[in-house]
């Protein structure tokens, strides 16, 4: 399949920016998809999935690689929970794909209605508490109620990093504990998704490639990295001064647009 090379990497810096910024990225690419005319199928190329991922988890490893360390070294206690956070998600994604209801996932019109909840949650979290909870203190039911709050986001448009941050927040941790908390759970989370798309890679063996060039392939995968880092840098510091909820207003304006456009394309 064909991809130019110019959409390969808009589709990195979109997922280099939306997988950490709390605008959703799967809601992006389904909108980004529709709006380059194709179906969001086009783009889900195992190749070209596998390797963005990997740039985005790459980030995260660099950017939490003390708190990585400490966990597999230190604190097992911590990965234990990172992985019961991770099973609220794999619950709901066998489940989606056993009852067929996987189709939306690539609806631009759940997207846009998703947006605007993700908007809402943003606006609702700068109401919530503050504490001193670090992210070492999570406790299991803290930690399950935040993997479930990961798990409502495999709908396109609802955001992964902003409904675990605020679930943490909400849940008693600290603003800076609830962002580490969630971002170390993106690994298993990110790690499973490569995962898949390689066992998938693995199984369509002897079946249509993409096409696309290896080298424009890891340029992707550098950009994704380059954008991720740079933009869960930024999302942290917004954290720590407390004006996640600006984001907000970037979803409500993406999510009425979407509304919209797809109202009057339906009419």
């Amino acid at each position: 399949m064909d991809v130019p090379a110019w959409q390969i990497i808009l589709l990195a810096v979109v997922q280099g920016i939306a997988e950490f910024l709390p605008i959703s990225s799967s809601g992006h690419l389904v909108v980004l998809a529709t709006l380059l005319g194709a179906d969001p199928e086009k783009f889900d190329m195992i190749e070209l999935n596998i390797v963005l991922h990997a740039g985005t988890l790459g980030s995260i490893l660099v950017v939490y690689r003390k708190q990585l360390y400490e966990a597999f070294t230190k604190d097992w206690r911590l990965l234990v929970l990172l992985g019961l956070a991770t099973v609220p998600a794999v619950i709901a994604a066998v489940l989606l794909k056993a009852t067929d209801a996987d189709a939306i996932l690539e609806s631009p019109k759940v997207a846009g209605v998703c947006l605007l909840i993700t908007g809402a949650i943003l606006l609702l979290s700068q109401k919530l508490s503050q504490t001193e909870e670090s992210y070492a203190e999570t406790t299991w039911w803290q930690a399950w109620w935040i993997g479930c709050a990961q798990a409502l986001a495999i709908l396109p448009g609802i955001s992964r990093s902003g409904s675990t941050i605020c679930s943490g927040q909400a849940l008693g941790l600290s603003r800076e504990g609830a962002a580490t908390f969630s971002f170390l759970m993106a690994v298993p989370a990110i790690l499973g998704a490569i995962t898949l798309e390689t066992a998938k890679k693995l199984g369509d063996a002897g079946e249509s490639e993409s096409g696309i060039p290896t080298w424009l392939l890891l340029l992707g995968a550098l950009v994704s990295f380059a954008v991720g880092w740079a933009s869960l840098v930024l999302l942290l510091k917004m954290v720590q001064r407390g004006r996640l909820h600006w984001f907000a207003w970037w979803c409500f304006a993406v999510g009425l647009f979407v509304i919209v456009w797809q109202m009057r394309i339906g009419s």
